[in-house]
């Protein structure tokens, strides 16, 4: 889709493909609060992750659990939130189904106040 942000990564020189395997990607941004958060999104453009394949969603696990890998010996986090928001009433802001991968930090401002906050 032409103008989505996640289809069309290159239209956002911040944004840069960390790991990746065949049906998705894990992007990063620079943060000044959550440092290494990040988003697994689909290759193809899938609204909400109702829409994902059966091939997305394990590409999806599998690529969460190398993520993890990457988080904690890249920056050491001492926890996670792992999310998805669906539909503008539940957050989405972005059109494209994207898994949030947060890691938490125990020195850092919204420490301990779980995924809302």
């Amino acid at each position: 889709m032409k103008n989505c942000l996640f289809c069309s990564i290159e239209n956002d020189s911040e944004q840069i493909i960390i790991l990746s395997n065949q049906y998705c990607m894990f992007l990063q941004k620079p943060q000044e609060v959550l440092i290494g958060s990040g988003v697994i999104v689909p290759k193809e453009h899938r609204e909400t992750v109702f829409d994902l394949s059966e091939n997305e969603w394990k590409a999806t696990y599998e690529l969460l659990q190398e993520v993890k890998l990457y988080l904690d010996s890249t920056y050491k986090p001492q926890g996670y939130n792992i999310g998805w928001n669906v539909g503008k009433v539940g957050g989405q802001e972005i059109f494209h189904a994207h898994l949030n991968v947060i890691p938490r930090y125990e020195d850092e401002p919204m420490s301990g106040k779980g995924i809302r906050h």
